[in-house]
Parts: structure tokens; sequence; C-alpha cells
């Protein structure tokens, strides 16, 4: 189908800016048509997903770099490249982002890999996981579009990312999960005060129930992250890849692994590597990009495995909820990005998820959820079937923090031993 454009709309702000920064129009990813900045999710002609097209600030890279490294140590150093107004650090929001990049050297030594290993740990965001980032954007398109209620569906970390954005902007929140989370993320998604409605069904369920309600009545000013307000939401998880390459030097790694759920933060990183690439910030290098599913729900990992283009969905079954999307919308495009890249897909089950939380702690003191556990369990499977080099540089992810699922570990952890309180105990316990 020939591309289509369809003349943008925006209006300036007060100071003569375009509220929505570098970003020029929403743009099929299916068949190119492009539409005004506005707040929807799927193409008129082809019913593609749209997402965010821009008018990168191209021809001065070095100038480029000197403002992004003066900006804040939040997301918003990279607002030059972001569908965002010039001014949004002055605005209410929870400032997320530029997280630790840690160097991995014990979990390397565990590994067996030698060409450097770090972890991108995104627990230290404010709701302490990445979805804070990808809400940040989102609620920034809110307030443009004059929404007034802040909404989502959610596994869990996304409902209180919601929560917590809103509550700072001065939003209604009103956000939808399945039944059966981990009962920390329950807390977590209803301390902010808004309202918090547990659907029974699986992800997919309420998915589905909030496609429906953004179509009535009920649903006039709600600006749900993850469906109308999608293209700009997803921009969010490019700060990511910013963040990784600045801290490397203003360079690439080698290999990247990265969790799926919807899979949309692992296509919003490759492309913003590939635009750090095209502004000139970073050398021109091949990396590849590894995908990493559970199990019990590994509908991308499964086309991988069988060489299809299309995704089957399939029912969730696996401790790590926050990924348990079982018709993930982003799943082609992910797949052929690790085929683009020369990287693969692949699933770790239940106990595999456990051990590698527990390694991970144990090796670098950080405590994953579950898709920690997840990324770190198919790193160390990747490497021991031979589809990762451990000679080449990785970062894997950590995208939340193991306080929120303790009950994957829970069973397996506790005391080493319980005694009274003597050294003559200290000692019969084998301990001294």
């Amino acid at each position: 189908m020939a591309v289509q454009t369809v003349a943008s709309t925006t209006p300036a702000d007060d100071s003569g800016e375009a509220p929505f920064g570098p970003a020029a129009a929403l743009s099929c990813r299916e068949c190119g048509t492009r539409y005004p900045l506005s707040p929807v999710f799927a193409c008129q002609e082809c019913f593609g997903p749209l997402e965010v097209a821009y008018d990168l600030p191209l021809g001065d890279p070095e100038g480029l770099r000197r403002r992004i490294e003066a900006g804040p140590a939040n997301i918003w150093r990279y607002a030059p490249l972001l569908p965002v107004p010039a001014d949004v650090t002055g605005k209410q929001n929870l400032n997320p982002g530029w997280t630790k990049l840690v160097k991995a050297d014990n979990l390397a030594r565990e590994l067996g890999i030698t060409g450097g290993l770090y972890v991108k740990d995104d627990s230290g965001n404010p709701t302490h996981s990445f979805k804070d980032r990808v809400v940040a954007i989102a609620l920034e398109a809110a307030r443009t579009f004059g929404l007034t209620t802040l909404s989502c569906s959610s596994t869990g970390n996304l409902a209180g990312a919601v929560g917590a954005a809103a509550a700072r902007a001065g939003f209604r929140s009103c956000v939808f999960i399945p039944h059966d989370l981990e009962q920390g993320k329950v807390v977590m998604a209803a301390v902010y005060g808004g309202e918090l409605v547990a659907i029974e069904g699986s992800y997919d369920d309420v998915n589905r129930f909030c496609s429906e309600l953004i179509g009535d009545p009920i649903g006039e000013g709600w600006g749900f992250v993850n469906v109308n307000l999608r293209p700009y939401y997803g921009e969010g998880s490019k700060t990511l890849a910013y963040e990784i390459a600045e801290q490397l030097g203003w360079r690439l790694p080698d290999n990247l692994v990265i969790p799926i759920a919807s899979g949309s933060q692992l296509t919003k990183i490759d492309k913003g590597l590939q635009e750090l690439i095209k502004l000139g910030l970073v050398e021109d290098k091949p990396y590849k990009i590894y995908g990493a599913q559970a199990e019990g729900c590994s509908p991308v990992s499964a086309a991988y495995k069988a060489g299809h283009d299309v995704v089957r969905p399939v029912k969730p079954d696996t401790i790590a909820k926050s990924l348990a999307i079982g018709n993930p919308a982003d799943g082609p495009y992910v797949l052929d990005i690790a085929r683009r890249t020369g990287g693969a897909v692949e699933d770790v089950d239940d106990e595999q998820i456990v051990d590698a939380i527990k390694l991970l702690a144990r090796t670098e003191g950080i405590f994953a959820e579950t898709a920690g556990g997840v990324t770190v369990g198919v790193l160390r499977k990747l490497i021991e079937t031979g589809q990762l080099d451990p000679a080449a540089e990785t970062v894997v992810l950590n995208t939340g923090d193991g306080l929120k699922t303790l009950d994957a570990v829970s069973e397996t952890t506790g005391p080493t031993a319980t005694i009274r309180p003597t050294v003559a105990a200290f000692r019969e316990a084998g301990l001294a």
C-alpha cells in the first residue's frame, strides 16, 4: 500500500514550541500512513499499530551530546529525542530514569562470560520498575490532549506506575489488573489512592475489556496509557537504549538480553539504538538482541524456534506474571528484530527463573523480580547452548524489584538456622 500522509494539526504551546518536541506525526508500522499527533493507536487504512515519527535534530552530534550530558539525571535529559515539550522538567512528574548500569563481574565469572557483562538495573525507578519510564511519556501526552483520567490494563508494575504518576500530577487514576496478581503488586497499585479494579481472568481478558471501555462513553476523557496513548507510552522504553549507550561511554554493546511481555520494550530499545546511530551519537556497529520469555508464556519463543512469522496466542501459566501476556502485540516485530540482528528468542521454566533470581542476588547483590530471573536465566541458557558468544560484551535487563514478587522465592529462602541466643548454640549449628 502506498504511503499516505495526513497533515499534523498539533498546536504550539504558549511559548510557541510544539508540545511534542521533535515528534512530527504518528506513522503506521505496517503501511506507513501518517496521522496527526492525537490519542489514537491503530491505522484506519490497515489496522496496523501506530508509532511516533520524528524530525530528529540531525547534523550536530557533538552539540547534541553536550546538551544531553548537561541535562537532569533522569529521562528528561533526552527530551530533544522524545515526544515531550521542552519545558517538561518543570512539570509535576516522577522524573524516572538514569538508573544504574552495574558491571557484573561476579556474575560474569559464574557464567563464563569473558567479554564483559552489565546489568541495567531499573529497579531503582520511583515505583521500582521500568514502567515509570513509559508512564512518564504517556502522562505528558495526556496533559497535552486535556485528558483527566489515567488508566491502563496491567500485569502489576504498570498499575503501580500509573497510580503513582497520576497522584503526583493531580490526575484521577483507574487501573485494571487480573484478579490473581502477586499481593505485593496489588498493594503497591492500590496505595496511591486511585481506583484499582481486579478483573476475573488473565491479562489478555483485562486488555480486551479496556479496549471495549475506551469505545464506551464511560471512557471519554480517559488516557489508557497502553491503549489510546500507546504510541507515546512505548517511546519511554527508548530511554533504556539511550542510557545504556551513554553509560557505556557513547557506544553500543555487542549483545542485549531483554524480557518479553507485549514485546514493546524490546522493539523500542532497538528503535532507540537505531536513532543513536542515525544521529551520530554512537558508532554504527552490529549488535544482537535476544528476547527472554518464561516457558509458561512463551509464544514468541515458540514462533522463533519454529521459524514462524506469526505468533500463536497461549494461555499463560508461569510465576513470571509481569511477562504473562499470552497474545503479545509486538510479537511479530520482536521476531523481525531478533532475526535481523542475529540474536534469538529463548525461554526458561519456573525453576530456572527462581535459580536465576538467587544467582543474581548472590553474585551482584541485586534482588530481581521474576522478569529479571527470566532474563538472567535465559542469558545462562543462551551461553550453555552456544547461542550467545561469551567473549562479547553483553547487557542484561532487570526491569523490576524482587520485593514485588517475594512469593517466587519465599518457599526456598529463609534463615540458615534458628538457634538459641548463645555462642554454644551458634557453634552447634556449624556456623562458627
